[in-house]
């Protein structure tokens, strides 16, 4: 039996509101809040939040003396397609260039890495 049920992710950043629009575009969804705390509202999903952390210093994959603590998988159908779309809402690829991988990771604009998964 479980002791609890997920309520939510949250991510530390410097900016809430940009980076929920950042993951609204990507995954779909509806942005809610202003200031210090932003939600994010997954249609089908778990809700995504966002808190304000002054002095955020962000992840740098695959480094340990700045671990990545976690990351985010999100699946797709077409890599290539999902790709040029994050790209162009600002995420930088980490490791993004074995085309032969079922996978490409990459940082969102606050730097927390996330991979982008062929289903």
């Amino acid at each position: 039996m479980a002791l609890a049920k997920l309520g939510v992710v949250v991510l530390d950043c410097p900016e809430p509101r940009a980076l929920a629009g950042f993951y609204a575009e990507v995954l779909g969804g509806t942005v809610e809040g202003e200031g210090d705390w932003v939600d994010l509202k997954v249609p089908g999903g778990p809700s995504l939040a966002f808190q304000a952390a002054p002095g955020h210093v962000p992840p740098k994959w695959p480094r340990s003396d700045r671990s990545q603590q976690f990351h985010l998988d999100l699946v797709v159908e077409d890599l290539d397609a999902a790709e040029k779309g994050v790209l162009a809402l600002g995420a930088e690829p980490l490791d993004a260039t074995d085309r032969t991988r079922t996978f490409r990771v990459y940082a969102d604009p606050a730097g927390h890495p996330f991979c982008l998964c062929a289903c």
